[in-house]
């Protein structure tokens, strides 16, 4: 029997999301938990699984098309007889595997929530000026529900079929005196009109030609019957001289991007962040030459022969270990209960940029790691962000970020809070820079940090002294061996 996956939520909540690409293809055999499709979501890529045994009778989506949870996107031809009883397995990463239906039972829900069509005869609620009842809200299985078509576009109006269409002349009001107006000739149309633009009468191959000439039909006087325009009226109008580059239209000099997937999320993210939390930046400029000799003496061991050593990885630990020193740095507001959440564990966010837009997947329980532990799990996120393979679930949960501008060619920035959180430090490039040593000008590495947070839950004193301690260990890292 023929079966159809709906696009499920993936455990995020989420109505919409677009096909990346597909992994099967028409006449294809699958298995259960086989690959059939890569989607995009606003946070991440994400791939689903078939549900059934099978042979692939349909792709109903194709790649690069935006698809609302619930509508389908893949049919399946399974060996089961129409109505017999089975079980569809849900793929495995998504809220419909801990709650699985029989296929009958599902079908049968999904058919009770497509519209049924009126009886013949019968009259639409709210028709002929009646009130319309109250719709009734129903509940939605996941995956289950959404009206068929969901993503095609709407049917154009059209005007009620009983209406005639003006055969000779009318009469109008101009200017509150009756004026005759002469019918289109036979053929010319002449479509609506928004309001302080004249009609242009038009049989369809001219304004087929006009459209192919680049000629615009308001801009000509006709000269067919009842000022009708002629191709010969087009052919003159094209050949006239170009009236100026003001002309140019703006679109044939700009490029547009959908907002779409990650890069919709995280803009939608930051403007709640940059708008809810009241953020103050702080900087410090530091002199790491000994970070960059421990980096070079930490590269040369053996715990860390498989894994790259960067000053990130001494950043990220003094990070960590400043947070130890001062809790409220790692915290979050509570509005609704109208408290300040101190977070006794630390999930270190890394900000990392990849195609499809900004992400900052974090490092679970990361105060917990040892430092060739922390430099293999920065590896590891760096390595699967730039893949675009971060799932959801390494995105959540955050509790203090870092933003490696540095890689950039930068000094710093005034990083924007990743919302839930209340502190976000950014680590600029490292350059050879003057520098007072003992009293005596020398040329050193130096680098700038600077320090975003949340005024209701850091104030001016923590925050400082949190950037202070970073700083610190950055430019003596035995100061973490001695505060960790």
């Amino acid at each position: 029997m023929r079966r159809e996956y709906k696009l499920p939520d993936v455990g995020e909540g989420l109505i919409e999301a677009e096909i990346l690409r597909w992994h099967v293809k028409p006449g294809d055999a699958v298995k259960v938990n086989q690959t059939v499709v890569e989607i995009e979501t606003a946070k991440s890529a994400v791939e689903l699984f078939s549900p059934w045994d099978g042979v692939v009778a349909g792709l109903l989506a194709e790649e690069g098309q935006t698809v609302d949870v619930g509508v389908p996107i893949l049919a399946v031809e399974t060996a089961e007889e129409e109505g017999a009883p089975g079980v569809a397995a849900a793929p495995a990463g998504t809220e419909a595997a801990a709650r699985t239906e029989p296929a009958d039972r599902v079908e049968a829900l999904a058919d009770d929530m497509v519209p049924k069509p009126a009886a013949e005869g019968a009259v639409e609620p709210g028709a002929h000026g009646g009130p319309a009842p109250k719709e009734e809200r129903q509940s939605v299985l996941v995956g289950y529900g959404v009206k068929t078509g969901a993503t095609k576009r709407r049917p154009r109006k059209r005007p009620p079929a009983d209406i005639p269409a003006p055969s000779g002349p009318s009469r109008v009001a101009v200017g509150g005196r009756p004026t005759e107006v002469a019918a289109p000739s036979e053929g010319a149309t002449a479509p609506p009109t928004a309001p302080g633009r004249a009609a242009v009468l038009a049989k369809p191959p001219v304004r087929k030609l006009a459209k192919d000439l680049g000629v615009d039909l308001a801009t000509i006087t006709g000269t067919g019957p009842e000022g009708s325009i002629t191709r010969d009226d087009v052919h003159a109008a094209a050949e006239a001289p170009a009236v100026a580059p003001e002309r140019l239209q703006p679109r044939e000099l700009e490029e547009r991007i959908p907002i779409k997937g990650v890069r919709k999320m995280t803009a939608q993210a930051m403007v709640t962040s940059a708008y809810t939390a009241p953020h103050v930046t702080e900087f410090l400029q530091i002199d790491v030459t000994r970070t960059m000799e421990a980096v070079h003496r930490l590269r040369a061991l053996p715990e860390f022969a498989d894994v790259k050593v960067s000053p990130l990885l001494l950043v990220a630990k003094a990070v960590l270990t400043a947070a130890g020193r001062h809790s409220v740095i790692n915290s979050s507001w509570d509005e609704e209960a109208q408290e300040i959440v101190i977070k006794h564990y630390v999930n270190l966010g890394i900000a990392a940029a990849t195609p499809r837009g900004l992400v900052v997947p974090n490092i679970k329980n990361a105060h917990t790691l040892s430092l060739p532990g922390l430099a293999k799990h920065l590896a590891q996120l760096t390595e699967t962000a730039r893949a675009g393979r971060t799932q959801p679930a390494e995105m959540a949960g955050g509790t203090i970020t870092i933003t490696n501008v540095g890689v950039f060619g930068v000094d710093t920035g005034t990083p924007i809070l990743n919302p839930g959180e209340a502190a976000i430090l950014a680590f600029g490039q490292i350059r050879d820079m003057p520098w007072v040593v003992d009293g005596e000008l020398a040329v050193r590495k130096v680098t700038t940090l600077s320090l975003s947070f949340d005024h209701r839950i850091v104030d001016g004193e923590l925050g400082s002294l949190f950037l202070r301690d970073v700083g610190a260990m950055l430019e003596d890292p035995l100061a973490i061996l001695a505060w960790s």
